[in-house]
């Protein structure tokens, strides 16, 4: 895995071990969620500077980032969005 899989994975897995939101990381960290979502899809080459925002936003060491994952060891599943529920609009009659 490269290094910027590496980061994808465990910021990721760190986030959502943690029930941490996408959005909320990023705005703790002062960047963009979009920007954010762009690294944990390993579609950006965040700076050593952002990074070590990102894992002290996390309360971690920087190089945990950079840690193997365990051999098998699966993807993160996805927090849910959280979205409200759909309003129910009542027939007047």
């Amino acid at each position: 895995m490269n290094a910027r899989a590496l980061v994808a994975w465990n910021v990721r897995r760190i986030r959502v071990e943690r029930g941490i939101p996408q959005e909320q990381l990023a705005y703790d960290a002062g960047i963009d969620r979009s920007y954010m979502g762009r690294i944990e899809q390993e579609k950006e080459n965040p700076t050593v500077d952002l990074l070590d925002r990102i894992a002290a936003t996390l309360g971690i060491h920087l190089s945990e980032l950079f840690a193997e994952p365990a051999k098998g060891a699966m993807p993160p599943k996805p927090m849910s969005r959280g979205r409200k529920p759909a309003r129910l609009y009542r027939n007047r009659t």
